[in-house]
């Protein structure tokens, strides 16, 4: 196994390296993935209730019946009849959609890597939520933007934090959003903040980044328009197939207008030519057998449901009282608030070793700040660990609480 000592390049790399950081919830996944490890960290599908028999035919197709392509070098925009099957997916959301003004992506991850790519200049402000998706944070920060942090409440994103922000005369080059089931927070965004959201950017012409990874894994309430259905000339979507068919086959894509896509097209070849073909050509087979992948997500949507009223029950039966959390209406993920005394990077490494995983609220802020937030993830674990998983943590909780005021601290008295 190779040592690790001093780096010989350290003073060569460019500025942008200097501040890249692994990501907490990669730097997770070892320790989660331990089977005697009931992890609520890492938002992976639980890719076995996909229908096997519908994934094996679409790899035969793709790779006995067109492997000359599928095994192929491809254009950057990614494969047209792959594109035209992701126009079909997105107008199951009410996403109206040309082909050619999608380019393919290595899931929506890369997608965020682009946009930062061929929007943000060092110092260049960008507006995102406060908490926000760890991922997209990882990504900007690689172009050295400022962030600019707008607060969620259990309606989505504060707008009006944002009008007065642009009223103050911040002017960010886009605001970047994740308004379904939103990660880590699980929230999604009403109606009435959309609308007010899409009037205020396209007044002030900054473009909405919609990242919509979760839209169609809604297990109560009605369907929210999209921000992009609401606005198509201002809104810049990133989609993916990771949630509703496997995130191993890596399609995410970028929607925009052409001159967008051209420049998108470009920032792609030059970092990697092209996506691959094989799974461009699976991804696209999969989704051409007429509606039947509709049926593989509704079998996602049950066991998803399943799960996350099992984690909300478990909350409400082991946590402590002085706690509270979010209920998704769909999507993944739970965001529970702990007492403020607890910093929950700090309870971490205890809660491993009570062998139960979870991603500190840190994370998800541009500044280090939700000391006192957790995610939960209810996606990948079954309803049986679940339960454990949260009682687990409820005890550590009650432990530390109890700790704190032995010492002194608020409540002692009590």
């Amino acid at each position: 196994m190779a040592e690790f000592g001093i780096d010989p390049f350290a003073d060569l790399y460019a500025e942008r390296a200097r501040g890249m950081s692994a990501s907490a919830v990669r730097a997770l996944f070892a320790v989660a993935s331990r089977p005697e490890v009931i992890s609520l960290a890492g938002g992976s599908p639980f890719v076995h209730a996909l229908p096997q028999d519908r994934v094996l035919e679409a790899a035969r197709r793709a790779i006995v019946d067109r492997g000359d392509v599928a095994l192929q070098y491809g254009g950057g925009q990614g494969h047209l009849g792959l594109r035209e099957q992701l126009v079909k997916v997105m107008d199951a959301e009410g996403v109206a959609a040309d082909p050619d003004h999608l380019v393919i992506t290595e899931g929506a991850q890369e997608g965020l890597d682009i946009l930062g790519k061929i929007f943000i200049d060092p110092g260049d402000t960008i507006a995102i939520e406060a908490p926000a998706y760890v991922g997209g944070i990882s990504a900007f920060s690689t172009y050295q933007p400022r962030f600019l942090p707008i607060p969620l409440d259990d309606d989505g994103m504060i707008v009006e934090a944002l009008e007065e922000a642009l009223i103050r005369g911040e002017r960010p080059k886009f605001v970047y959003t994740v308004p379904n089931f939103h990660n880590p927070a699980g929230v999604t965004l009403s109606y009435e903040r959309r609308v007010r959201l899409v009037a205020l950017c396209r007044e002030a012409g900054i473009p909405i980044v919609e990242d919509n990874p979760y839209g169609m894994l809604r297990y109560e309430g009605d369907a929210v328009p999209t921000l992009r259905s609401m606005d198509p000339d201002n809104v810049i979507y990133l989609g993916t197939v990771s949630k509703i068919l496997a995130p191993g086959v890596r399609i995410g894509w970028i929607l925009g207008g052409p001159g967008l896509i051209q420049r998108a097209v470009l920032a792609k070849e030059a970092a990697s030519l092209c996506s691959s073909h094989l799974t461009q050509l699976i991804t696209e087979e999969y989704f051409a057998q007429g509606d039947d992948w509709r049926e593989g997500v509704a079998g996602f949507v049950e066991v998803y449901r399943s799960r996350r009223d099992a984690m909300l029950r478990a909350l409400e039966s082991h946590f402590p009282a002085e706690s509270s959390w979010t209920h998704p209406a769909g999507g993944f993920f739970v965001w529970a608030t702990v007492p403020s005394h607890i910093d929950t990077s700090d309870l971490l490494a205890a809660a491993v070793e009570r062998r139960v995983a979870y991603v500190p609220g840190a994370a998800f802020y541009a500044d280090g700040s939700g000391r006192d937030k957790m995610r939960l993830a209810f996606c990948l674990a079954p309803e049986r660990d679940i339960e454990e998983g949260i009682r687990r943590l409820a005890d550590l909780l009650r432990e530390e609480t109890e700790l704190y005021r032995s010492l002194g601290g608020p409540g002692a008295g009590d």
